[in-house]
């Protein structure tokens, strides 16, 4: 019996993801640990292995499709000395009956489709079966664009769900559309604003429309609840470097041998995770009625990539020595940015450290990552006037502002930490001890 392949989930809060690219093409021969298809997620694109042997049967959802949900069917593979052809027709059917987590999630999120309003009788027994019509979430919205009524459509999908493919020279109805602008007048203008913001922000100057990958739409998504969720308090200490730049050239003089080579985020990871456990009450987690306090610090370091920015975690950082941190840090980036990261390499962390220093960025206060309770951003190091034993020197110094969220940390207990890093900073030999 043929078998259905489905949209895995490749992190635990992951819903839905895009299918980047296929491996494989119908007909080809697969098994058990071969490579099917490319998944972006909305941190990573992650490859996808096969767990089972056979014929790949159909491809059911297209290269670059967006917004699969998790579960929903995407192949077909049939099983050794299986008719391909006749798996391709029907093979699915009763794998996807079988599984009905696959249509629950999109459910909810079609139910107020205007085209399953007005559909009177429905061609396709199972589309009849579960009164409305059954079509994919790529396959909605590509006939919602092109004005294809989905009732006149027949599904080649598991249950007779309609696929893309399915949409292949279909003819628009423009009249489908009709009984739901007449009985709804007041929402049939919605749509004609939601393309307007385009064409009267552009000013006639010259652009392109980019499209936002998945890792961009996260992005925006949780920063901006972030903003609006999250009340944020940011306080800012001003921290002589000199120690700390002295300490680091003698421990990579004697590293060298081992081809290790400490930057100075490497040391301020280390602070950050020591200070965390010296000041527990800025180690924890809002979490509703109940909060969360970590034993240990697990620093999530803020690293830049193609099209985003993603958060690897040192574990353990207040317990690691720096060396330690330094190689880990350096293969936790490298497989950051191409794209390598397991799920639970960049998901967790008890608080955040951002770094945008190297970009002479002398302050700036970041946006707490949820569902961390603090996130410090570190400035550039520079020289600076500063009154050392009541006398005006020259020192390298940088600004750290941490941004706590103020329902579960104080700010006397956010001073309190900003001011514990500080002096394992400005006296660098307490945290390697």
């Amino acid at each position: 019996m043929s078998k259905t392949i489905q949209m895995p989930a490749l992190s635990p809060t992951m819903e839905e993801g895009t299918l980047a690219k296929w491996l494989v093409k119908e007909g080809d021969t697969v098994s058990s640990g071969d490579l099917l298809a490319e998944i972006e997620t909305d941190k990573a694109t992650m490859e996808f292995e096969a767990v089972d042997e056979g014929v790949v049967a159909k491809i059911l959802v297209a290269e670059g499709s967006e917004g699969v949900k998790v579960g929903t069917v995407i192949a077909i593979i049939a099983e050794e000395g299986e008719d391909v052809s006749e798996a391709a027709k029907g093979g699915a059917a009763p794998k996807a009956a079988a599984a009905p987590k696959a249509d629950p999630v999109p459910a909810k999120a079609e139910a107020p489709a205007p085209a399953a309003a007005v559909v009177k009788a429905d061609p396709v027994p199972a589309k009849a079966a579960d009164s409305r019509v059954k079509a994919s979430p790529l396959a909605r919205r590509l006939a919602e664009a092109k004005g294809i009524d989905l009732a006149a459509v027949a599904g080649s999908g598991p249950q007779g769900r309609i696929v893309k493919a399915d949409l292949d020279g279909a003819a628009p109805v423009a009249k489908a559309a009709a009984p739901v602008q007449a009985a709804a007048p007041a929402q049939a203008a919605a749509p004609a604003p939601a393309a307007a913001p385009v064409a009267a922000q552009d000013f006639g100057i010259p652009h392109e429309v980019v499209k936002l990958s998945g890792m961009r739409k996260t992005i925006a998504r949780r920063l901006t609840e972030s903003k609006q969720q999250v009340p944020h308090i940011y306080l800012t200490v001003d921290v002589r470097l000199d120690k700390l730049l002295k300490l680091r050239g003698e421990l990579n003089a004697g590293l060298a041998s081992r081809n290790v080579k400490l930057s100075v985020n490497d040391l301020l990871i280390k602070a950050l995770g020591v200070a965390l456990v010296q000041v527990p009450e800025c180690n924890v987690q809002f979490a509703g009625d109940q909060m969360l306090a970590f034993k240990r610090a697990d620093i999530s370091v803020a690293v830049s990539i193609p099209g985003g920015l993603i958060t690897p975690i040192v574990t353990g950082a207040d317990g690691k020595g720096v060396a330690a941190i330094s190689t880990e840090m350096k293969d936790l980036a490298n497989r950051a940015k191409d794209g390598k990261l397991k799920p639970e390499e960049y998901q967790g962390g008890t608080a955040s450290l951002s770094n945008m220093g190297m970009f002479g960025i002398k302050q700036f206060e970041a946006v707490i990552n949820p569902p961390q309770g603090m996130i410090l951003a570190i400035g550039a190091g520079e020289k600076r006037p500063f009154v050392i034993d009541d006398s005006l020197q020259i020192a390298t110094v940088m600004s750290a502002t941490g941004s706590f969220d103020h329902r579960a940390i104080d700010g006397a207990d956010g001073a309190r930490l900003m001011k514990a890093f500080r002096e394992l900073v400005e006296n660098p030999i307490g945290m390697l001890a």
